[in-house]
């Protein structure tokens, strides 16, 4: 099969094809209004030692480049700069659009930087063009999808019954002209279903079935897919499929999260490695708990990095004036403080009572069907279930 892409040789003599595999970086990102520059400075040098130590043949990266459409300056210097030091060590790179990347703004002079290496994904135009690539075991197809929404694909392809996210997909892989005898890669950045979203190890929250969700299935044809969209580093459907995951903890649900970037070595068709190299931030992101007297008893945070960014929860009963400034005194990168104490609880309680209370049986029935299948039931099943409402009220002489 011929194909009309841009053709890249690498030679390897005799080893296998090597990525490293990152995503949602995020770049200029501020949490808690502080800003994450600096760490991410400081997480993409160990990115590129990873690459020296790894030894790897190319970098993908699937998605999120930045945090907004439209990136302050600080952050594209940061990703500039990054580009730079992958080009000095003449590693190609493969980068995607993410949700909150505009492919329009980051694809800018993306003929003119390929003749360097770096490949940037434009937006969908409704035909996908792989890059080649060669080793020792022969060709291998790296295919670029940038975030796709169902109405993107649609208007390339009118005639077909385009509603889902799995029929974007589908409709989009469906007409790549795959050579499923060679090697096939793909980036992409969407919710495949069953993928860990984020939370704590005790509480997950899991996509089934949910509005954006795509099958694993649909990837079935690639022998490995680098995807993007979830922060938590993962296999989704199969080995081959598999989220890198944030280089960066970006929120408090992230604490107990292990960042990592994925390796993946190819060789010949069927045969795929992949492990995880950790990452080791700046500053770790941790929750501390206790009392103001607990916490600021130089015993109980001696030995501990006090620089990291914390989520403070305090134990005490009544307010203490102007806590935040005073346990900064000890702790200067507090992001977050909080109380929990019978008060608070007492206070959750009632704001749940009187939110039941003033929300009507539909507006229960359809917040409970949302958290069920993390999407909201359609103009059809909500006439259906009023129906039913009226129905069984009128039975039981409510009026």
């Amino acid at each position: 099969m011929c194909y009309t892409g841009v053709r890249l040789i690498i030679e390897r003599k005799g080893e296998s094809m090597r990525f490293l595999h990152t995503a949602d970086l995020h770049i200029g990102k501020r949490v808690n209004e502080f800003s994450m520059l600096e760490d991410q400075e400081y997480i993409l040098r160990q990115i590129l030692k990873t690459a020296d130590k790894e030894q790897v043949e190319a970098v993908l990266i699937a998605g999120d480049v930045y945090d907004k459409q439209v990136p302050s300056a600080e952050a594209v210097r940061l990703f500039d700069w990054f580009l730079t030091q992958l080009n000095s060590r003449k590693l190609p790179v493969f980068v995607i659009g993410g949700n909150h990347d505009s492919v329009e703004r980051l694809s800018f002079g993306a003929q003119i930087m390929e003749e360097s290496g770096v490949y940037l994904t434009q937006s969908y135009d409704g035909k996908v063009v792989p890059v080649r690539l060669e080793d020792e075991y022969g060709p291998v197809n790296l295919w670029m999808l940038p975030f796709l929404k169902p109405a993107m694909v649609k208007r390339f392809f009118p005639e077909q019954d385009i509603v889902t996210y799995q029929d974007a997909l589908e409709t989009v892989i469906g007409h790549m002209e795959l050579n499923r005898e060679e090697r096939n890669l793909l980036i992409a950045h969407q919710f495949v279903t069953g993928a860990v979203t984020g939370g704590s190890e005790d509480s997950v929250e899991v996509f089934v079935g949910g509005v954006e969700n795509v099958d694993a299935s649909v990837f079935a044809d690639f022998d490995y897919v680098a995807l993007g969209h979830i922060h938590r580093a993962q296999s989704a459907g199969g080995e081959q499929i598999r989220y890198s995951g944030t280089p960066l903890k970006y929120s408090f649900s992230e604490i107990r999260h292990e960042k990592s970037v994925t390796i993946a070595e190819l060789k010949e068709k069927g045969s795929l490695t992949v492990h995880q190299e950790p990452l080791k931030p700046l500053h770790d992101m941790r929750e501390i708990r206790g009392s103001y007297e607990e916490l600021v008893l130089r015993e109980n945070y001696q030995g501990t990095d006090l620089e990291d960014y914390l989520h403070v929860i305090l134990t005490d009963e009544n307010d203490i004036p102007d806590v935040i400034g005073r346990l900064r005194s000890i702790y200067p990168n507090i992001m977050k403080l909080d109380y929990d104490n019978q008060r608070t609880r007492r206070n959750q309680e009632l704001m749940k009572e009187e939110a039941a209370v003033e929300q009507s049986p539909m507006e229960l029935l359809g917040q409970f069907f949302l958290q069920q299948n993390n999407q909201e039931m359609s103009p059809e099943q909500t006439e259906y279930a009023r129906t039913l409402m009226e129905t069984i009220r009128k039975e039981e002489g409510v009026e």
